[in-house]
């Protein structure tokens, strides 16, 4: 697979970003039972594009009701349309932007993280703190009673690669059991009493851990920016491990090394 080819495409599992929980710690402690903004750009699909930034499984079409008339190859050309106009809103900014594959550079990795921003903006993307939220969402909708929506939180997590450092699993279940000693019978979602109880048990959580809910803009940022940076080291890997495969050709075995910083991914699209 060509350099090129790597960037714009990616196998069908996600990347696995080496995050700790502390990273999604406004996400998934300050309000736990969040919901998912309507975007109309699916969570994630089985073919990823442009390091996850694109994403269109087709079981997220088949939930909208088709308008009238609009059946068959009509919903599969409008579904290949839409992903179309996606990704070529992708490469056109990808054209215009620098890219310079430095993960130790955080002016890179910063302007990396940018030109990924301005490509979600302008296609209507998510970003990986809505991917995650969305994720939460759709697997705990149905999910009656905290406790097991919290077990769910904890698969989502595991799943994730994400560590639990800072133990808020377990601050989490310490004031779960709390308040549902208090109420004494288990805590519903719907209960609004209990779950008041619940929010002010996990204030307290917050602020033992240091976390302020006007600071989900900078904790958002920085998990942005932890992402860029594995991504911008798994495509330093993918364009060595490319050049390398060139030089073993007869024609390149002459060819002098390229440093991977001095790469122009504009003249590979």
């Amino acid at each position: 697979m060509s350099f090129s080819s790597r960037l714009l495409s990616r196998s069908k599992q996600a990347t696995p970003f080496l995050l700790s929980i502390s990273d999604l710690r406004i996400l998934v402690s300050i309000h736990p039972f969040i919901s998912c903004r309507r975007i109309s750009i699916p969570l994630y699909g089985s073919q990823a594009i442009l390091n996850q930034q694109l994403a269109f499984p087709v079981r997220y079409y088949a939930k909208e009701t088709a308008p009238a008339g609009l059946k068959g190859d009509e919903m599969l050309k409008d579904i290949f349309r839409d992903i179309k106009q996606k990704f070529e809103t992708a490469i056109g900014v990808l054209r215009k932007e620098k890219i310079t594959i430095d993960p130790e550079d955080p002016a890179a990795v910063s302007q990396y993280a940018k030109v990924m921003k301005t490509i979600r903006e302008k296609a209507s993307l998510f970003s990986e703190s809505q991917r995650i939220q969305c994720t939460i969402e759709e697997e705990t909708q149905d999910i009656p009673d905290a406790r097991t929506y919290f077990l769910k939180l904890q698969e989502i997590r595991t799943k994730r690669g994400l560590s639990d450092e800072l133990g808020v699993e377990a601050m989490t279940m310490d004031a779960l059991e709390k308040v549902e000693k208090e109420i004494k019978q288990p805590l519903m979602r719907n209960d609004k009493k209990g779950m008041a109880l619940l929010m002010a048990e996990f204030d307290k959580v917050n602020k033992k851990l240091g976390i302020r809910r006007e600071d989900l803009p900078k904790y958002e940022e920085e998990l942005e920016l932890k992402i860029a940076k594995a991504q911008l080291e798994e495509l330093k890997k993918d364009a060595v491990e490319a050049m390398e495969t060139q030089r073993k050709r007869e024609e390149f075995k002459d060819e002098k090394v390229v440093d991977v910083r001095a790469l122009d991914i504009r003249n590979f699209l």
